[in-house]
């Protein structure tokens, strides 16, 4: 990779095999991944809203230091929206390629959430995977405590027909419902209407399946996930999202929320989304 393509607002990058990916600086945000078969498998909307100060809307946001509103600071934090700095891109063995972000403390942060901290995203492409992994290290003198996710939102052709599995016996808390907790009873979930669920101590593995598509979800480091979709009444509310736009999307995110990370000085903390559509 040239200097040129190294400070660009958008990285469109293609691996040995075929496989591609696009990042933005902006937020360190993945907007496109297409495996090998040539199928884009992440959403986004073509409404989204690409100023500084946005967030944009599908793809893979990073949501870090603090989830929602589970806390004193801004919704979903800073990291989404804040300006990362490319470190670098190359092949992988199999052919396929990885490209890192990085994110570091400043005075805007610090004016935010008073921590001393280096963040990176890794994400890496190859045949009918993706695997983006989040990493956060405490360079401070005290422990601080986060929330986290990736956002993730997956291109789906028929939402009504999508079923989510590897759900079934899980405590969740049902955001669209009063936030009450629930459990899981249904081995393939579907989703009818509002969904914003949060579900606590996650398998590694789930299975996203489509009449004509499936994809495994895997997650390592996050103890959550989340299942979400604004349904036809919040969807239409959505400024930023395109008409009908809910019915093309699915957000299934790995997160950190029911267990908060606590960093100690100089420790790091890790967590990793896999996305195989083979």
């Amino acid at each position: 990779m040239n200097q040129a393509d190294a400070n660009a607002a958008i990285l469109n990058l293609v691996a040995a095999d075929g496989a591609r990916i696009s990042v933005h600086r902006h937020g360190a945000h993945i907007t496109s991944w297409t495996p090998v078969d040539g199928l884009e498998r992440l959403y986004l909307s073509g409404l989204t809203d690409y100023r500084p100060t946005a967030a944009i809307r599908g793809g893979i946001p990073v949501i870090f230091p603090q989830f929602a509103a589970e806390g004193p600071l801004p919704k979903h934090g800073f990291a989404r929206t804040a300006s990362w700095s490319f470190v670098d891109a190359g092949p992988v063995d199999g052919g396929g390629l990885s490209v890192r972000f990085r994110l570091e403390d400043s005075d805007q942060t610090r004016a935010i959430w008073p921590q001393a901290f280096v963040a990176e995203l890794l994400a890496t492409i190859g045949g009918a995977q993706l695997s983006v992994s989040l990493s956060v290290r405490n360079r401070g003198t005290e422990a601080f405590t986060f929330t986290a996710a990736l956002h993730t939102y997956l291109a789906v052709e028929d939402l009504g027909a999508v079923r989510v599995l590897g759900l079934q016996g899980l405590r969740y808390r049902d955001s669209a419902n009063g936030s009450v907790v629930r459990l899981e009873a249904s081995h393939e979930v579907a989703i009818e209407g509002e969904v914003d669920r949060i579900y606590f101590d996650a398998p590694s593995e789930l299975l996203l399946r489509e009449p004509r598509a499936s994809l495994r979800i895997g997650q390592q480091g996050f103890c959550d996930t989340v299942v979400w979709n604004p349904g036809a009444a919040k969807g239409a509310a959505l400024s930023d999202l395109d008409p009908q736009g809910y019915l093309r999307m699915l957000c299934i995110e790995a997160a950190v929320v029911g267990c908060p990370v606590t960093l100690a000085p100089g420790a790091t903390w890790t967590g990793t989304q896999t996305l195989d559509a083979a």
